[in-house]
This record gives C-alpha cells, sequence and structure tokens, in this order.
C-alpha cells in the first residue's frame, strides 16, 4: 500500500461495516506476516490507514481484533460447509461437495485456516472456543443432513459427520502442502470417494 494510498483512505469516512471489514483485512496481513505476539496494533492501524484510536473504537485489544478475525474465518467455513449440503438432494453430489468445502477454505486463505486449524492462541478460552465452533458448527450441519436423508439416529448421523468432517480437514490440509502433483480436482474426488464408498467399496484388492 502506497503512502497515497494510505493518506486517501484516512481522509474518508466509511460506514461502520466497512470499516471493521477494512481492519480485519489489515490484521489478517500483519498477524499472517508477523504471527499474533509479534504483531502489533500501530501495524495494523498504518496498514489499515487509519489513526490507533479509530482502530481502538472498533477493536478495545489485539486480542479482541484477533477472535473477531477468527470469528469472521469460521463463520466463511461454516457457511461453505452449509452451502455444499444446500447444493444437491443428491447424496452422492454432497459428498464431493463437502469435502470440496474444506479444500478450497484451505486453498483460498492459507493464513485463514491456518488461524482456525493451528492456532497458536488456544490457551485463551475464546479462541478455543472459536476453533471448536469450526468442527461442532460443520457436524451438526451434516449431523442434521444425515439424518433427514439417511434416516439414521442421532448418534450415527453424527459420528458419520464427524469422519467426514476429520477426513475432509486433515486431507485437504496435506494436499495444500504437497499438491504440486495432484489438481484439487483429483485430491477431492479420492478423499470423496473414499468417504463415500469406503476403502473396500472403492478400492478393491488388485488380482495378484
Amino acid at each position: 500500500m502506497t503512502e497515497m494510498t494510505r493518506l486517501q483512505q484516512r481522509g474518508v469516512r466509511l460506514p461502520r461495516t466497512e470499516r471493521r471489514a477494512q481492519l480485519l483485512a489489515a490484521a489478517q496481513r500483519v498477524f499472517a506476516e508477523n504471527g499474533y505476539h509479534a504483531a502489533a496494533m500501530d501495524e495494523i492501524a498504518e496498514v489499515a490507514g487509519v489513526s490507533k484510536p479509530v482502530l481502538y473504537q472498533h477493536f478495545p485489544g489485539k486480542l479482541d481484533l484477533y477472535i473477531a478475525l477468527l470469528e469472521s474465518h469460521v463463520d466463511e467455513l461454516v457457511k461453505r460447509v452449509q452451502t455444499a449440503l444446500d447444493s444437491t438432494t443428491e447424496n452422492r453430489q454432497r459428498v464431493p461437495a463437502t469435502v470440496g468445502a474444506f479444500f478450497d477454505f484451505v486453498s483460498n486463505d492459507a493464513g485463514a485456516f491456518r488461524m482456525v486449524f493451528e492456532s497458536d492462541l488456544r490457551g485463551e478460552p475464546a479462541v478455543q472456543e472459536a476453533v471448536d465452533r469450526a468442527t461442532s458448527a460443520s457436524v451438526d450441519a451434516i449431523t442434521e443432513t444425515i439424518t433427514a436423508d439417511a434416516g439414521l439416529d442421532e448418534d450415527k448421523a453424527r459420528l458419520l459427520a464427524v469422519g467426514l468432517v476429520g477426513m475432509s480437514q486433515v486431507s485437504a490440509r496435506f494436499w495444500l502442502q504437497h499438491h504440486q502433483s495432484m489438481s484439487r480436482e483429483e485430491a477431492v474426488a479420492l478423499t470423496a470417494n473414499l468417504a463415500w464408498r469406503g476403502i473396500g467399496g472403492g478400492f478393491p484388492l488388485k488380482d495378484s
């Protein structure tokens, strides 16, 4: 961001929601570059092109800003999962759509997924609560769908939902680190096939 852009931003009064979004975007950049502990509110204000008093009007402290940013990322993930579930009434298509939601989340913004799945502030109760919600809200949405469509009782449906979320999350994070030789589409298809058919049904033993 150029100095001229910062000066121009300082002279513009934005609606509260737009200003908040601007501050969160600046915070994401600073947290991603420096980590939470090394990030400074001075730098976040500078990157956002606002004065520190303006920043503190929206967020009383650095932890409040971090949690607000984390919550926004969790909301995004849960929305992606819910959108995937609502995208079709065919469960065969719902599985890859849901798996794909996790792959898209980790690949679209590495800083976002690291805050949600690899936060180094899990000792903070509010941070742990937000991180837990990323999994629990996704599991709840999938459980509701499985219960309604497959006729399973809630306990069985929830166990399947936990398995799908865990498989999707871990596979997506692994793929992000080692995906040079595999496209997103291929990785999603492999993971979804495993989830849908299982190793025995999806990958039978070859004839020797």
